[in-house]
């Protein structure tokens, strides 16, 4: 059974930087794109950042894109999310999810990934 786990969600003032990991397990992931999507209250999920198996290259959201980062260990079945210079607008629950997008314009989509990990809060105030 796969399992994804996200932790280092929280609280945060705006400008504050946070990182948020997941760690995936219960399968092989070879070839296996991994992604974070959010959701905020009152909205649907959005794409955050996505990130390929090789080469380790992000793909970003228009909202995040400069602000984030996502980085990957394929070692250890790690997704990771640095979220630089937060705004209100980040708050959301964030979810990571595992998947297999075939071309670029897909990595974004959620409907290509098909684990997901329950959620994280992350809430940036003013």
């Amino acid at each position: 059974q796969v399992t994804l786990k996200e932790s280092g969600g929280g609280l945060a003032q705006a400008g504050d930087s946070m990182t948020l990991s997941c760690v995936v397990s219960g399968g092989s992931f070879t070839n296996h794109a991994m992604a974070w999507f959010r959701q905020a209250p009152g909205k649907e999920r959005e794409p955050v950042a996505a990130i390929a198996w090789s080469p380790n290259s992000g793909l970003y959201a228009g909202a995040v894109q400069g602000r984030f980062t996502i980085s990957r260990d394929n070692a250890k079945n790690v997704v990771s999310l640095q979220m630089n210079d937060l705004k209100t607008e980040d708050t959301a629950v964030y979810y990571c999810a595992v998947g297999r997008p075939t071309f670029i314009g897909d990595y974004l989509q959620s409907r290509w990934y098909h684990d997901w990990g329950q959620g994280i809060q992350v809430t940036v105030s003013a």
